[in-house]
């Protein structure tokens, strides 16, 4: 996530003439603020559902009474223990609050999920068990989020409108990511947990907010020596027809390299392979694998680079 909110702030560094460092410097804090917005919308998507299929039981229950229908509503899903602990979460309430983080805008995605979600199989089993417990109200929340959340095309379009209104951005790029954080903090909670129960901080560590500007910067610093390096080997590619991304790609992926002596040189050439497989074409990371080991052999062999991995 760090690596790829500096590359993506450095894409539209590049893009504008106009920007300075400092802009960079304070796009990328941003974005990381976005980021961690996102995180507390999705989380409180427990609560919209919730409100939502209320709604939809209470239809139900005033369409019985209108035609003197004999039915029974099933309150498992609304009374569903782990979706109140969140709806009373004292830091979830607060950040909703104070950024106006509301779904107004994104509603489709509920009631799509709502439809998919009384359409499946493990919601039939989870209102038709005859018990439920704890574990099994936190259970059918990490189903919704993995199964129904996960690459929805609904989701997706709701956040790309909430985006908008709410001046965020790249949340349609992230959500599946911070998906994989609610599912993590869905397990910090238990029966006991309280409306004090910590939910998951914005960084790792001060560290690595520290790391994500100082690699900004060092990128921007170094442009020139970078793309000189990118361009003595390319090796018969036509300079011009590199793909832009894949370029921004290769320069932070060099300024980390040969400026964080401290970061094994394996973690970050997987790093920003993986990044060039999420967000370049299909084969940038063979090319971009390509280009990093032909640069670092080279320097290695002209002893103007040390850092210890042994390049074949």
């Amino acid at each position: 996530m760090v690596r790829t909110r500096v590359v993506q702030t450095l894409f539209a560094y590049y893009k504008d003439s106009d920007k300075t460092v400092t802009s960079a410097r304070n796009e990328l804090r941003k974005s990381f603020a976005d980021t961690y917005d996102l995180y507390f919308v999705l989380l409180d998507f427990a609560n919209e559902l919730t409100a939502y299929a209320q709604v939809q039981m209470e239809d139900q229950i005033n369409r019985a009474r209108a035609t003197h229908s004999n039915w029974t509503p099933n309150r498992r899903f609304v009374q569903n223990r782990l979706a109140q602990q969140l709806f009373d979460n004292r830091a979830l309430r607060a950040r909703i609050a104070e950024q106006h983080l509301a779904w107004d805008s994104g509603m489709s995605a509920v009631s799509d999920t709502y439809r998919r979600l009384t359409e499946s199989d493990f919601y039939r089993q989870y209102m038709e068990a005859d018990s439920c417990t704890y574990e099994d109200d936190k259970r059918i929340w990490r189903q919704i989020y993995q199964n129904l959340l996960t690459n929805s095309e609904a989701l997706q379009d709701a956040l790309d409108e909430m985006e908008v209104v709410l001046d965020k951005s790249n949340w349609t790029v992230d959500a599946d990511v911070i998906i994989s954080y609610i599912i993590k903090t869905i397990k910090r909670f238990n029966e006991d947990s309280t409306p004090e129960t910590p939910l998951l901080e914005m960084f790792d560590s001060e560290e690595e907010l520290q790391f994500a500007v100082s690699l900004l910067e060092k990128t921007i610093a170094g442009h020139e020596q970078y793309e000189q390096l990118v361009n003595t080997h390319l090796k018969g590619w036509d300079a011009d027809r590199i793909a832009y991304m894949d370029r921004i790609i290769l320069e932070t992926a060099l300024a980390e390299i040969l400026e964080f002596e401290q970061i094994p040189m394996t973690i970050s050439l997987n790093e920003y392979i993986e990044l060039a497989k999420e967000y370049s074409g299909d084969k940038s990371y063979m090319f971009i694998n390509g280009i990093l080991t032909e640069i670092l052999r080279d320097l290695k062999n002209e002893g103007s680079f040390f850092k210890g991995f042994a390049i074949k």
